[in-house]
This record gives C-alpha cells, sequence and structure tokens, in this order.
C-alpha cells in the first residue's frame, strides 16, 4: 500500500474516528485504525464493537492495499506534523507502516487486517432523513440529563420514540437520571413514523453531536430493534442500541403544580452561579427563598462559608422555599433560549417543571433536594 494524503484532511477525518477507540483495550485489535486504500479513495475504519465508525476521504492512491495500526498513534503523529504538509503511507508487507512527512519518518507496527472486525453498515428496515440542525437541537436538549449510573443501564441513553400529541404524531427524545429530565417534540421525519422506540447510547450520542458540527443537510439515519446507523456526509457511524425498556417517565411530570415564578434567564444563572461557589461540593445545593417578586438565593457550607444573594421576578403566590442541585439547575438554565424561563412548582418536595415560555416542545423536571 502507498498512500499520498494531505495533513489537514486526514487530521481531520482521524479526528473523527479515533475518538471511538477506547485508551484501554483488552483486545489489542480494537485499539487500531483500519486503513483501506482503493483507486482514488482511502477508507478509515474504527470500532469498539459496540460503535464503528467508517469515513471516506479522498486522496491519490498509488498503491492499493490494506493494513491496521494505532489509531492514537497515528492521530498523535500526524497532528504534530506542519500544517498543510503532504503525509505517504507506505505498507509493503502488511507488518509495518512507515509515515512520511517532509523529514519526518515513523515506522509503527501493523496487526494483521484479517484480525479486525467486520462491519456490516447495510441499511437497516426502518430509514428516514432528518436535518443535522433538527438532530442537534434534540441531542442538545437532552444529552445533558443522560445517566452514567451502570446498575440502571437502560437510563445510560437517549430515547427516542412517536407519540400522539393533540392527535398529532411527534418523534420525542426523552432523557432522565432520576434527579432531572428532559424532553422535547419535533415533527416527525418523513418515514420515520412506525419507527420502534429505541434507546440510543450515551457514547454514541456524543459521537455523532461532535460530527454534527461540521455536518450540512440532512443525517440519514436507518435502525432495527437493536443496531441504529447514521450517515453524515462522507462518514457513517453504527451502533448497538441499548437492550431494555426504558421508563414510564410521563408518570413522574407534575400535573398539578400551581405556582409558577418568571424570571430572567441571565440574571437566574448568573446568580446560581455565583451564590453556588461556596456550596460544598458533596451537595452542591442551592436554596430559593421565593417571596412576592423577589428570590433569595443562598448557599451555606460548613468549610468555606456562606454566599446569598437577591433577584427580581415575577410571582404573586404564597412564600416557600426550596432547594436544587446547583449544577443541574445550571445545566437546564443553559438550554433556555429566550430571556425568560418559568419554573411551575407546587412546593418544596415536588418535582418543579422548567420551561422556556416560547420553546412549547422542550420540558425540563428537576428534582428538589432538602437544604
Amino acid at each position: 500500500m502507498k498512500i499520498s494524503i494531505e495533513r489537514n484532511l486526514f487530521l481531520n477525518s482521524l479526528s473523527h474516528v479515533q475518538n471511538v477507540v477506547e485508551k484501554r483495550n483488552t483486545i489489542p485489535i480494537l485499539s487500531n485504525i483500519l486503513i483501506n486504500s482503493n483507486e482514488d479513495k482511502v477508507i478509515l475504519t474504527t470500532t469498539d464493537m459496540d460503535i464503528s465508525i467508517t469515513e471516506v476521504i479522498n486522496s491519490s492512491v498509488i498503491e492499493q492495499g490494506s493494513i491496521t495500526t494505532s489509531a492514537h498513534t497515528l492521530y498523535d503523529i500526524v497532528r504534530k506534523l506542519d500544517d498543510g504538509s503532504s503525509i505517504e503511507l507506505i505498507s509493503n508487507d502488511g507488518n509495518k507502516l512507515s509515515v512520511r512527512s517532509g523529514k519526518s519518518k515513523f515506522s509503527l507496527a501493523c496487526l494483521p487486517k484479517d484480525d479486525f472486525p467486520k462491519i456490516d453498515n447495510a441499511v437497516l428496515e426502518n430509514e428516514f432523513s432528518i436535518s443535522s440542525s433538527e438532530l442537534k437541537k434534540i441531542i442538545d436538549k437532552t444529552k445533558f440529563a443522560i445517566s452514567s449510573e451502570e446498575t440502571r443501564y437502560y437510563l445510560n441513553g437517549m430515547y427516542i420514540h412517536i407519540i400522539d400529541l393533540n392527535s398529532q404524531k411527534k418523534l420525542r427524545g426523552v432523557a432522565t437520571d432520576g434527579h432531572r429530565l428532559s424532553k422535547i417534540e419535533i415533527e416527525v421525519p418523513k418515514g420515520a413514523e412506525n419507527i420502534s422506540g429505541a434507546i440510543i447510547p450515551k457514547k454514541t450520542i456524543n459521537e455523532i453531536r461532535k460530527l454534527l458540527d461540521e455536518a450540512e443537510g440532512d443525517v440519514f439515519i436507518s435502525l432495527n430493534e437493536s443496531k441504529i446507523i447514521f450517515k453524515i456526509n462522507n462518514i457513517v457511524l453504527s451502533s448497538k442500541l441499548i437492550d431494555g425498556s426504558f421508563p414510564e417517565y410521563e408518570k413522574v411530570i407534575p400535573q398539578n403544580n400551581d405556582k409558577m415564578i418568571s424570571f430572567n434567564t441571565k440574571s437566574l444563572y448568573e446568580a446560581v452561579d455565583r451564590v453556588s461557589t461556596v456550596s460544598s461540593e458533596k451537595s452542591r445545593s442551592v436554596k430559593l427563598s421565593i417571596q412576592k417578586n423577589i428570590v433569595s438565593l443562598s448557599s451555606t457550607s460548613a468549610e468555606t462559608g456562606s454566599g446569598a444573594e437577591d433577584i427580581v421576578v415575577e410571582y404573586s403566590g404564597e412564600e416557600f422555599e426550596i432547594g436544587y442541585n446547583a449544577k443541574y439547575l445550571l445545566e437546564i438554565i443553559g438550554q433556555i433560549e429566550g430571556d425568560n424561563v418559568s419554573f411551575v412548582l407546587s412546593d418544596s418536595s415536588s418535582p418543579s417543571i422548567i420551561q422556556d415560555p416560547k420553546d412549547k416542545e422542550s420540558l425540563y423536571i428537576l428534582m428538589p433536594m432538602r437544604v
């Protein structure tokens, strides 16, 4: 195999595919990237057996061939080469890969290409397309609430499914970790009307989100009961779905909350951020003392001290206090795009509804904490 490729193009593709590779692998071949060269194209593939990613790039292929070598080592080498330089990849026997650029020369160990797992990117039974901006919105509005707790593995992903809302079908994305919940609805993309519910793993969501920053146009998605495939421009990412049942999350969405408070989004975010500076690392709690048109935020730590700040709000109900995890609260407020954010509450121990009044498609639930 002999390839000549432009450094920036190669680096950009390597940055996409090497993210899938775990830093530590008990199976050596999974630390490697498979490089296939065919006519004027180079195909890069990595996998951790749950997720695989393949990217096709144009290059000058002098001799066709295939090799595998360490994904992270190759990425680090290319990253440190001069911007805009030309790189030659040469392998005569598949045991060594020679990387040359200017006066730099590297010889990398290879593993047999036949040991690399076979990747099947054939289109699955349910196929539809969605704009990259819509998919980005769904992910951004939900991913922060995905759980990392391994014991409840069915919460370790974003749940997408079709719902009937006022006799109209919608595609809904939901994530929860038991402390907060986020959900968003969009119009059902053409072809997705009959898809089954799918829990997309957190790692897959994070990788797709990175790719969407460079995406243009539509993303093509196909899925079945166990697998999902995303096609973004010249990149194909396939992933196993989480095998489990997402909980009946609608039961935790309050229906009878009757106290509504309107905050200025920026003022609330900055006040919570300031006051929580002195909160303990363990609890990260902030207390809201709610009065007529005034909310007093406070935080106290035996080790650090205390902090307090008053902010003006729109509220005319009875006085009460409620506490939140400041980190969770800030992450939710950070999703509010409008100037104001509404809190719809019941009491100090019941779930709170948080919503952007101008964004009826998104809804956030936050469990209070004792402070």
